[in-house]
């Protein structure tokens, strides 16, 4: 059933943040802005449950300037303390190590050629490249919670989740997900309640891996027939296997690392 009180399932969602971290012995959260929706929520949330305990992680890496302004006029639309961390440089310098240096059967390495079969096309060395930038900002965003015994604050979706479009150990690495249990459609309709800019509600959704993408372009499903899909409304059938498909091969991202139990 969809939201009908956003009201009460922000205050709701605002007191589950608060036990949480109560709970971890936390004094607040940190959460990264990219200058999209789905930050843009959580940054309004956050402010409402830890006050000024919270911090605001606007971390360019490559990113478009105007995608870097959003997430300046969202911070000082809501008063939240930031920090711009810069991660070019991070990712320069460990790109630079990871394509250089021996090795045999490596793209990149010294030794013989790897065989045909065994080296990645030029699309999954682009992503492979992509994903370290929120694995980068997963560091920065761990580093700050340290450093102030704050809870890490993920910005992903029921939608998302569903369908597995996170990085591992990227923008998945988070210690709670206050919008887990939203689709698209609730997230843009809460934030819409708790003042977030109209430009940034109708902004294209994009994880910002690189120029032009686009998180429905990259899944190839739009948010309204997965959140459809969701709430049990019906979808054409070939969008539904392609859902059900990639909540199949992306279970592993909803699970701890498996343990054999053979021993």
């Amino acid at each position: 059933m969809a939201i009908r009180d956003y009201a009460l399932a922000s205050e709701r969602l605002v007191e589950w943040m608060q036990d949480r971290a109560r709970e971890a012995g936390a004094r607040g959260g940190v959460f990264g802005v990219s200058g999209g929706i789905d930050s843009a929520l959580v940054l309004a949330l956050s402010r409402k449950a830890y006050g000024d305990n919270c911090l605001a992680l606007i971390m360019p890496c490559y990113s478009l300037q105007e995608d870097v302004d959003d997430a300046l006029e969202l911070v000082r639309l809501f008063g939240c303390p930031y920090k711009v961390v810069d991660l070019c440089p991070a990712f320069d310098a460990l790109l630079s190590s990871l394509s250089s240096g021996g090795g045999e059967g490596i793209p990149g390495g010294a030794g013989k050629e790897p065989d045909a079969g065994m080296a990645p096309d030029a699309s999954a060395i682009s992503l492979a490249e992509a994903n370290i930038k929120p694995r980068l900002r997963m560091t920065a965003l761990y580093y700050y919670a340290n450093l102030l015994n704050y809870l890490v604050v993920g910005t992903s979706n029921r939608a998302e989740l569903y369908v597995g479009y996170s990085t591992k150990y990227g923008d998945s690495g988070v210690d709670i997900m206050p919008l887990g249990g939203l689709t698209k459609g609730e997230v843009r309709e809460m934030a819409a309640y708790l003042g977030v800019p109209k430009k940034i509600i109708e902004k294209a959704p994009s994880a910002g891996l690189w120029k032009g993408q686009t998180d429905e372009g990259e899944m190839g499903i739009t948010y309204r027939d997965l959140d459809r899909y969701l709430l049990g409304l019906p979808v054409p059938d070939d969008v539904r296997e392609k859902i059900e498909r990639r909540h199949r091969n992306s279970e592993h991202k909803r699970r701890m690392p498996p343990v054999p139990d053979v021993i």
